[in-house]
């Protein structure tokens, strides 16, 4: 078994949020930013929703959240059981209060009015006022195919404005990208005393963790490369293997590659860094590709097996 190290840390830019500060000034302005666009594209209101946390076996045993993509671009805070209406630009949060018991269990958290200070919402209201402030907004379909033209519209001005990155997006992007670079870099050197995939798995995921950058994904760390989205990690690492790695640090920022199970790494080898980036690339920006989940960063690496 691979014992817990020590991990590379490194400090996000002051344009990146972070738990521990809150969102950026530059976060801020671009919220106000993107707001303003979207009303440019689309002259309705428009509410969003940012969904609620899954129950695994009892209501206070959930999965981890993770808020709509397309509240988060427009609130830039991953607030469960909120709405966002946006209206000429402006935004307006719905949100209740925390349990009075909450705290207890949690601790103290911030309340609605704070959070909508955060995001630089003009007004906040409990959920219960939503009725009488949304008016004529329109929401995102259920169902595409059932949308309405105002919905297809609305999809499409989404769509439009989140083609083009702005500084924010790109500075929390090449954050996640260094990160997630990081931890194949610890997978990488966790192979040389890994027994099975899922020790490797740990030392990615470890990295992550600590710069509390959550898996964008569920990590693929497998022998069996030739199964799609192998989601097993019991296989014994033997010279020679190929582990396949595909594990990314949200933003999200995806890093498929393949590395040599158990190292050292062949002299000659150099793993994936800005000196291995074509030069057309910002640094730390590897290219992008487009998934169903969103803009993904990728990083795509071939590694031999241990002769």
């Amino acid at each position: 078994m691979v014992a817990p190290q020590a991990v590379n840390r490194i400090d996000p830019s002051p344009a990146v949020s972070h738990p521990a500060t809150g969102l950026s000034v530059l976060a801020r302005a671009c919220l106000g930013r993107r707001r303003r666009a979207l009303a440019q594209r689309f002259s309705a209101p428009v509410l969003l929703g940012s969904g609620q946390p899954v129950s695994r076996n009892f209501p206070a045993n959930t999965y981890p959240f993770r808020a709509s993509s397309h509240f988060l671009y427009l609130a830039g805070l991953p607030l469960a059981g909120a709405a966002l209406l946006v209206e000429d630009g402006k935004a307006t949060l719905f949100m209740d209060d925390p349990d009075p018991g909450a705290a207890l269990w949690h601790g103290p958290s911030p309340s609605p009015a704070d959070h909508a200070e955060a995001m630089a919402a003009q007004a906040v209201y409990p959920l219960a006022e939503l009725p009488q402030h949304r008016g004529e907004a329109v929401e995102l379909p259920e169902n595409l195919a059932q949308a309405t033209p105002s919905q297809k519209s609305l999809l499409q001005a989404l769509v439009e404005l989140r083609l083009s990155h702005d500084d924010w997006a790109l500075a929390e992007m090449r954050w996640a990208a260094q990160v997630s670079v990081l931890a194949h870099q610890a997978g990488m050197a966790a192979t040389r005393h890994a027994a099975t995939e899922a020790e490797v798995r740990a030392a990615i995921e470890q990295v992550m963790m600590a710069h509390q950058c959550p898996c964008a994904y569920t990590s693929i760390v497998t022998t069996h490369g030739e199964v799609l989205h192998n989601d097993h990690y019991h296989h014994p690492l033997h010279p020679g293997d190929l582990l396949l790695v595909d594990a990314g640090a949200e933003t999200p920022s995806a890093g498929p590659q393949t590395l040599p199970a158990p190292g050292p790494f062949p002299v000659g080898f150099c793993p994936p860094s800005e000196t291995s980036m074509p030069s057309s690339w910002p640094p730390m920006m590897p290219a992008l590709r487009r998934q169903n989940r969103g803009w993904n960063t990728g990083i795509y690496t071939s590694w031999p097996a241990v002769p």
